[in-house]
């Protein structure tokens, strides 16, 4: 009986992660007290960190907030850090706890019109060329102005309900009818063609969506959530932001669209498939019917999104509130428009944005560490004393590099927070300041689309009811992604060295 229960115990340590990982984590735990009473606070620190970006590198093997909430946990029980230290670093950065709170969810309630229009994209435009652009500079235009995650969601609902549809189809069923689009054992065998084909059309089209969020998400200071770290520690408005990263993010935007040109023309790593004529024929009948569908109600629902939307770009660009209660009034207005008064769907908003956000707070908890063990000093004084010359260029590539295989809200969190000490200290001027803050948000952005575990949209989009019905794996996520990290990281140094 004994057994069973300790079996039990650890079946539900940790759920459904390998064994192997679980067993890595309890080592840890183990390995943290042992250290730190005979190695002392300073290497055993470090240690953490290493500790902590292995699970964030780990995420697709489980979710990091519980393995580096424990390690988080036993850092402050350890005395470490304090719970009071923590709190400081959450209150410290309330606006971007507000953000992934309030922002994620109101741009939930507009899912409706980011749907149609998408929609619209890929039905109308026949060339796959434009259309690949379309994706791409969309994405990135409405990720300036929302979140990447909710822009991700939109392309992922699009090509899911094509995908369904057609596969139905292709199955001899009508759109109607239920379906198993999950199972490939009733496609029809002159169909079979057609769908690889699709899959490869939309997983070109999606990665070329995603990368999109990376280049718009790193304009503005809603694009991503270090964004909004950065500028608040920096004192930067919205405007502000964007014109300081300007130099760096529009050479970057241009190159972006134009690899998507040559790669769409070359069919290099995975991309250049078309969308099959039947394909299309399809989707258009499907796509008119539903316009004919269409409801009064629905209708006006669009509008109303649509208004809010404008009311939203305007209200971030002349900063009229704080972006998060900028987010609560997006809730607030079209909820109350569109008929949406029942608490449970309400609740269905917060379900994207509330799991990362706790996850931020557990990388306060290991930044007040970094604080209160002073384990950055050594680095950020070795990097501040070089020329002054190569400083951007090296935080470029120091922040690109953790961010390929770390998340880049806590490397920008570590590294700005290190930057602003050495400013309040007079260590290094208030101009160079912003130029060491444009380079780490452009270092977190640009080259951490290598990898899923750099990018939260890239990771959304692997671990989505997606990828496997588009075939799409982690490393051909890597192996499509990789043009374009040598495109951006490249740009992204340029800029950052000499355009600044």
């Amino acid at each position: 009986m004994s057994r069973s229960i300790a079996q039990a115990f650890a079946h539900n340590f940790l759920g459904s992660a390998p064994s192997w990982y679980k067993q890595t984590i309890i080592l840890f735990l183990i390995l943290n007290p042992i250290l730190l009473f005979t190695v002392g606070p300073f290497v055993t620190g470090w240690v953490l960190i290493l500790e902590f970006i292995f699970t964030l590198a780990m995420a697709l093997k489980c979710y990091p907030l519980q393995p580096g909430g424990l390690l988080a946990l036993e850092a402050i029980l350890l005395g470490m850090s304090s719970p009071h230290a923590v709190f400081t670093e959450a209150i410290n950065n309330i606006e971007v706890i507000f953000l992934l709170m309030f922002m994620v969810a109101g741009i939930y309630f507009m899912k409706d019109l980011l749907l149609y229009v998408f929609t619209k994209i890929l039905i109308r435009v026949k060339s796959k060329i434009v259309i690949s652009l379309l994706f791409s500079l969309v994405a990135a235009f409405l990720s300036a102005f929302l979140d990447a995650l909710t822009v991700t969601a939109v392309l992922i609902s699009v090509s899911v309900g094509f995908y369904t549809i057609y596969h139905k189809v292709a199955s001899g069923k009508k759109v109607h009818h239920e379906h198993d689009h999950g199972s490939d054992i009733s496609i029809h065998e002159f169909h079979r063609g057609d769908l690889d084909q699709f899959r490869a059309f939309l997983r070109s089209l999606m990665m070329h969506g995603a990368v999109g969020t990376a280049l718009g998400g790193v304009c503005t200071l809603v694009g991503e959530p270090q964004n909004l770290l950065i500028a608040k520690v920096a004192g930067w408005e919205f405007a502000d932001f964007f014109i300081r990263m300007a130099p760096v993010t529009m050479p970057v935007l241009f190159a972006g669209l134009v690899t998507v040109y040559l790669l769409e023309i070359t069919g290099w790593f995975g991309y250049g498939a078309k969308l099959p004529e039947q394909v299309r024929e399809i989707l258009q009948d499907v796509d008119k019917t539903h316009d004919l569908e269409r409801t009064n109600r629905q209708k006006a629902s669009l509008i109303v999104q649509g208004t809010v939307a404008m009311l939203l770009v305007l209200g971030l660009a002349f900063h009229v509130a704080e972006v998060g209660m900028i987010g609560l009034t997006i809730i607030v207005s079209q909820t109350a428009s569109n008929g949406v008064i029942d608490e449970h769907q309400i609740g269905r908003s917060f379900e994207e944005g509330l799991p990362f956000t706790a996850l931020l707070v557990v990388f306060f908890a290991i930044v007040s560490v970094i604080h209160e063990q002073h384990l950055f000093d050594p680095v950020s004084h070795f990097v501040l004393s070089m020329d002054v010359s190569v400083q951007p260029g090296m935080f470029f590539i120091a922040n690109g590099l953790l961010s390929m295989i770390s998340d880049n809200v806590f490397v920008a969190t570590v590294y700005i927070n290190e930057v602003k000490a050495a400013l309040d200290a007079g260590e290094i001027t208030r101009e160079h300041f912003n130029l060491l803050a444009v380079a780490i948000n452009t270092g977190t952005n640009l080259p951490s689309v290598a990898t899923p575990n750099g990018q939260a949209a890239f990771l959304f989009l692997l671990t989505s009811a997606l990828a496997p019905l588009i075939r799409l794996s982690y490393g051909r996520m890597v192996i499509m992604a990789l043009p374009y990290t040598v495109v951006l990281g490249v740009m992204g140094f340029l800029g950052v060295t000499y355009w600044l």
